[in-house]
């Protein structure tokens, strides 16, 4: 949902993650690039030992709100932050059709031979899982550790999860839904500027946040933190209401249960971008996987209930305390 994804990211510069408590985590970091197909790619990595690659929602998110709230795993871990193409500080495409979930899922293989691992984890969250499953599956042999966070396992359920949505924003807010309804009615898009500002404007604190008064570290240089061609290529031109792109086509649901990767399911119960009742599937798609559901959370679980998360997703990993 390109709007609601827009916002997330909005409300999320005014926040600070009760769990990160080094509002410096990006100054540890050293930026670097690297060439990939004729494009700069921006990677940054730190820390020794066993390599983490964090992979950011969106699709248009940069890394950094997934570095200012995992950046500190670099004391246990080598930990890898990067930006996919078209977005963050990496280069924008010159077509915008190279855009997609698979050429986010082959950079991912592309900057592991860059930095020289012979296996790696990945955490995603929200969009970043759809990569992440997409990894483990096509390269099983890579990947020792996965932790899908407010995830989807399919083109079908991010379809699903958009409906679930419009259906909350039209039942709760019925006077700005006739806005919407009229301008639909006139064939306008998701992508259209007019419906955007309609569509946008809706209260979707309340989907993403349980608890609406956290605060989240974030860089103090301006960077870039949406790409909206990029969701727009990936998810579709009408993508708030009907997905299409490259994201329609993924479906793991049979090829979950051969993943050989110890895997961490996390869900929110208040989630509404990644509702329950399509998360629970995952229980049956995957039964191998450990899952957790946060009672207390909605899309953001490792800022709503940090102690929770943090002590399940150490314990996962083996880090003691």
């Amino acid at each position: 949902m390109k709007n609601i994804h827009l916002l997330l990211f909005v409300i999320s510069i005014s926040m600070t993650s009760l769990a990160q408590t080094d509002p410096s985590i990006y100054e540890k970091f050293t930026e670097q690039t690297i060439n990939i197909d004729g494009y700069n790619i921006h990677l940054e990595v730190k820390g020794e030992g066993d390599a983490i690659f964090f992979l950011p929602g969106g699709p248009g998110n940069s890394h950094d709100y997934m570095q200012g709230n995992f950046g500190q795993y670099y004391k246990t871990h080598k930990v890898v932050f990067f930006d996919w193409l078209g977005r963050g500080k990496s280069d924008n495409a010159k077509d915008v059709s190279e855009y997609s979930v698979e050429a986010d899922i082959e950079m991912i293989e592309i900057i592991r031979k860059h930095l020289g691992l012979e296996k790696i984890s990945v955490v995603g969250h929200s969009y970043g899982t759809v990569p992440a499953q997409g990894y483990a599956i096509a390269y099983p042999d890579r990947v020792q550790h996965m932790v899908l966070i407010n995830g989807f396992h399919s083109g079908a359920m991010w379809q699903a999860n958009c409906d679930s949505y419009n259906h909350y924003a039209k039942t709760h807010f019925p006077e700005r839904w006739k806005k919407v309804d009229s301008l639909r009615a006139l064939g306008y898009l998701s992508t259209d500027k007019p419906l955007q500002e309609v569509y946008g404007n809706f209260p979707t604190k309340y989907v993403y946040y349980h608890n609406t008064s956290l605060k989240q570290n974030v860089p103090s240089e301006k960077y870039r933190g949406w790409a909206g061609d990029v969701y727009e290529q990936i998810i579709g031109p009408d993508g708030d209401f009907d997905v299409s792109g490259s994201m329609i086509h993924q479906d793991y649901r049979r090829k979950l249960k051969d993943v050989s990767a110890k895997t961490l399911i996390i869900a929110g119960r208040y989630d509404g971008v990644s509702t329950p009742e399509f998360a629970v599937q995952y229980k049956i798609f995957m039964p191998q996987a450990r899952f957790e559901m946060f009672e207390n959370s909605a899309h953001n679980p490792y800022l709503e209930e940090p102690e929770k998360f943090y002590d399940i997703f150490d314990d996962f990993f083996g880090i003691k305390k």
